[in-house]
């Protein structure tokens, strides 16, 4: 007869290999989409069209950014924040988006871990992000945004 104690280390070493390993790897195609759209929005951030750099996220009240001063909750709130924050194209400069992580928690679902780098005049800045990604009707747009800035 096997002993509770050996059944309970035979069900933790299942679950922590299930959770371990249940993460999947994206597609190719998804991934190529999700990057299309990184380079659509560094494309238009560098060009200082903060409107095109939008079309990257959720047009919804249910898309967050998460930053230094805590949550933003909605579309419009979170262009709001970014024309507040970068009002010219001196505060702006130039983004490059570098990705480190790409994976699907669902099929139409996905997480990216990155770091960003704005080249500037006044002085540069530099970060890493979490965007929480969906798929809409074969779209992928950022519905949250963690970003955290180094300097």
């Amino acid at each position: 007869m096997v002993s509770n104690n050996l059944l309970y280390l035979f069900f933790s070493i299942f679950i922590f290999s299930y959770n371990s390993y249940s993460q999947n790897s994206i597609s190719v195609n998804d991934s190529i989409g999700i990057m299309n759209v990184m380079t659509f929005q560094e494309k238009a951030w560098n060009n200082g069209d903060i409107n095109l750099f939008m079309e990257g996220y959720l047009k919804s009240k249910e898309l967050v950014f998460s930053g230094s001063s805590g949550p933003i909750y909605g579309w419009k709130a979170t262009k709001q924040r970014y024309f507040k924050s970068y009002p010219t194209l001196e505060s702006m400069g130039q983004l490059t988006f570098s990705v480190t992580k790409i994976k699907s928690l669902t099929p139409t679902t996905a997480y990216l871990i990155g770091e960003y780098y704005l080249k500037r005049v006044i002085d540069d800045s530099f970060g890493h992000f979490t965007l929480i990604w969906k798929n809409i009707e074969g779209k992928w747009l950022i519905v949250s945004d963690h970003t955290s800035s180094s300097k």
